[in-house]
């Protein structure tokens, strides 16, 4: 893994794990996530928020940028984008937080 790689994966878990009040970016569910429950949303971030099964095949990168969430019955995804400051267009350097802001969204795997 090199030094960008690590960085990005640093970051990437920081902005996960405090994403409703990170100044890293923004989070965004589907229309299916805000359908649940607020109680089984609830549940839906805090998995979110603590995933860590990151392997080779759901991790290819290194970057921490995707998981997928079995609850309810039902599989879900998250996935992290990296945007510039103004969400306009993608970040030319996602280790660099100074221009790159990122964008967790969360959807059913139907949805994807």
């Amino acid at each position: 893994m090199n030094k960008n790689t690590t960085i990005i994966q640093k970051l990437n878990d920081e902005f996960r794990r405090e994403f409703w009040c990170s100044p890293l970016g923004k989070t965004v569910v589907t229309r299916a996530v805000n359908a649940l429950s607020a109680k089984d949303r609830a549940e839906l971030m805090d998995n979110v928020r603590l995933f860590n099964d990151f392997s080779k095949d759901n991790d290819p990168y290194g970057e921490h940028d995707f998981g997928c969430i079995k609850i309810f019955g039902e599989t879900f995804f998250w996935k992290i984008d990296y945007y510039d400051n103004n969400f306009q267009y993608g970040s030319e350097n996602p280790a660099d937080q100074k221009i790159t802001q990122r964008l967790l969204t969360i959807m059913t795997a139907n949805e994807y």
